[in-house]
């Protein structure tokens, strides 16, 4: 196994060492609160966001971080980290056949991720920080538990990218008080950047192989020397990106990323998933990472506002492969048949046009188009994918698997 491909899912399913079924079913593995939380937590944020930019509505209580920080760190380290967490909680099990944090335990790992999302609103920023910085480190030590503890030490790493991603929510708040000579945003680009090698590890892991075992007699065009340079050269472009003044260099770096991707996309075979939905969410949420890591080489090179790059990477590439996963997870895990709804397949649309209407942003506001009118609608289209998800998966992550069994 290339060691960059690290095993997101078992090979076959475990036989998990767990208590009897009792207790309300939220509170049973990691997925069902953390889904919930992230989807209504995306779905409420967002349109609060734009009325606060719009000047439609002003807060009781003055923030303690200025608009666009709050908005920027919540949609990586409340939203994103959310689904990370509840994904891992839920993976963990499976790979060990152990229990992995529920019943009490569980929840109150996800009050605390409220807690840090209500505190970020309206508490004293200390608080706040102590709060916020909490979770992901807490999380990584349960996890490394875990795994010790059933010998799986090859899925360590992915409890080092918590750490890592605990290390720059960290930084943040440190940049955010003045206690050390960094920006808070470059803490923040430090935090997308991990969250976007995460997406490439575990897509490379997971879009493959379901795209194989979806489609009988598929043959992949798969080059497994590419995947070393191009997880690498990814990693390095958004290194400098992050690190590095602009130039044409990183800009250099970001392009070749950005055709090795494209590469890596089209050896997956893509147009063979166009008739199941539950599929092609993943491949075009993918497709977003090299038009991502394209428009931040042009931002480089000072022909386009890093924007554009940022916002396919965040709403494209996260928020796609966020609404693919947490709808086929949670239906695997609810036992239910891995095929999307026509409510899930609205809500694919939706995030996939709030991308390219964020992305597309500068462009249009540049071309004369009231900046307004494209925020509101990427706004009303990311709020609707969420709220969809929502209405189909609530009640299904408040009750117990269709088969009865654990989880």
């Amino acid at each position: 196994m290339n060691p960059l491909q690290l095993p997101i899912l078992p090979a076959a399913p475990v036989a998990a060492s767990t208590p009897p079924l009792d207790g309300l079913p939220v509170w049973r593995l990691g997925f069902r609160p953390f889904y919930l939380g992230a989807a209504a937590f995306a779905a409420l944020s967002i349109p609060l966001w734009v009325a606060i930019v719009l000047g439609q509505i002003t807060l009781p209580v003055p923030m303690p971080m200025p608009p666009l920080l709050w908005h920027a760190h919540e949609m990586l380290f409340g939203f994103a980290a959310a689904v990370i967490v509840g994904f891992l909680l839920t993976a963990g099990k499976a790979w060990t056949g152990l229990a992995t944090p529920r019943g009490p335990t569980l929840a109150a790992l996800a009050f605390l991720w409220l807690a840090a999302r209500a505190a970020a609103l309206v508490a004293p920023y200390p608080l706040y920080a102590a709060l916020d910085m909490l979770l992901l480190p807490l999380v990584a030590g349960l996890l490394v538990a875990v795994l010790l503890r059933a010998g799986k030490r090859r899925n360590l790493p992915l409890a080092a990218i918590l750490l890592l991603l605990a290390s720059a929510n960290a930084l943040f708040h440190l940049a955010s008080r003045g206690l050390v000579d960094v920006a808070p945003m470059t803490a923040l680009h430090a935090g997308l950047a991990l969250i976007v090698m995460i997406e490439c590890v575990m897509g490379g892991r997971v879009i493959p192989a379901f795209t194989l075992s979806a489609t009988p007699g598929l043959k992949l065009r798969l080059r497994p020397g590419l995947e070393l340079p191009t997880l690498a050269l990814t990693a390095l472009g958004l290194a400098c990106w992050v690190l590095a003044p602009a130039g044409p260099l990183p800009a250099a770096v970001l392009g070749l990323a950005a055709a090795l991707q494209l590469h890596r996309l089209l050896s997956w075979q893509p147009f063979v998933t166009r008739r199941r939905p539950i599929l092609w969410v993943l491949h075009a949420a993918y497709a977003w990472i090299p038009v991502g890591l394209a428009l931040l080489a042009l931002a480089e090179l000072g022909l386009l506002g890093v924007s554009a790059g940022i916002h396919a990477l965040a709403v494209g590439a996260t928020g796609g492969l966020v609404i693919g996963m947490i709808t086929r997870t949670a239906r695997g895990h609810t036992a239910r048949p891995l095929r999307a709804s026509k409510a899930e397949v609205a809500a694919y649309a939706l995030v996939l046009a709030a991308a390219l209407l964020r992305a597309l942003l500068p462009l249009i506001a540049a071309a004369g188009v009231p900046y307004a009118a494209p925020l509101i609608a990427a706004a009303m289209a990311w709020c609707g994918a969420f709220a969809l998800y929502l209405w189909v998966f609530t009640p299904w992550l408040l009750s117990a698997r269709l088969d009865g069994k654990d989880g």
